[in-house]
């Protein structure tokens, strides 16, 4: 069974999660912040793209004293299982993410990244080799279901967001808006690639919920998977 996937982002009030220069911005604050901690907390997996990766060198760990606690408590690592989809392995040996915090990593690449790169990596994550030039989203999940991981938290970036939508396999999103313009044609939005097109038909949401959380708006969707 595959994992139920939620994605979370901010963006700006015009739809943008960073500036042109692919640069992070703080959109959201404290409150949110301890929000998205919760909501990693509970989940068995953390994923983002290898843009998100090598633009903010994330490390996805649980900040949380507390969180991290409770899932000790539950016989779970304090953090959890970070993934990482990048399809040529162009992840650095010293990226946070593979080295902050206690816990397993994945990467996940296709079968056209550099044998070296991979054997490199393994030292520090699994690897799972899914697709031939990209990372086939379908068969990523289908493996992490595999090894009994349920729910799945994925937090950037656009083109990731993107191809998981396409591919029918997010479940939930929350986005917060907060009270600020970027601006920019190419200035990234939370779901960036090709886009949909009238004739294909769009992806649906359903508004389950809606809370003022400091000066934005966080909403909760479900998402209308055929």
């Amino acid at each position: 069974m595959r994992p139920y996937v939620v994605v979370n982002v901010a963006m700006s009030a015009d739809g943008k999660i960073s500036t042109r220069e692919r640069r992070q911005v703080k959109i959201s604050g404290a409150q949110d912040f301890e929000r998205v901690d919760q909501l990693k907390a509970g989940s068995d997996a953390v994923m983002v793209g290898i843009g998100t990766v090598l633009a903010d060198d994330p490390s996805l760990t649980v900040k949380s004293e507390e969180c991290r606690t409770g899932r000790l408590n539950r016989g779970v690592d304090e953090h959890p299982l970070r993934i990482v989809v990048d399809s040529t392995a162009r992840i650095p040996p010293e990226a946070s993410i593979l080295h902050k915090g206690a816990g397993k990593r994945i990467v996940a690449v296709s079968r056209r990244a550099d044998p070296q790169k991979i054997a490199a990596l393994q030292s520090y994550a699994t690897v799972i080799i899914a697709g031939e030039n990209e990372v086939d989203l379908a068969t990523l999940m289908d493996k992490l279901g595999e090894m009994g991981i349920r729910r799945v938290m994925v937090e950037g970036g656009g083109t990731l967001i993107a191809g998981l939508i396409s591919a029918g396999l997010v479940n939930e999103i929350y986005t917060f808006i907060g009270n600020m313009i970027i601006g920019g044609k190419d200035s990234p939005t939370f779901v960036d690639g090709e886009g949909f097109i009238l004739e294909s038909g769009f992806c649906r949401l359903t508004l389950l919920e809606t809370h003022r959380i400091e000066c934005g708006v966080l909403l909760h969707w479900n998402v209308e998977n055929p």
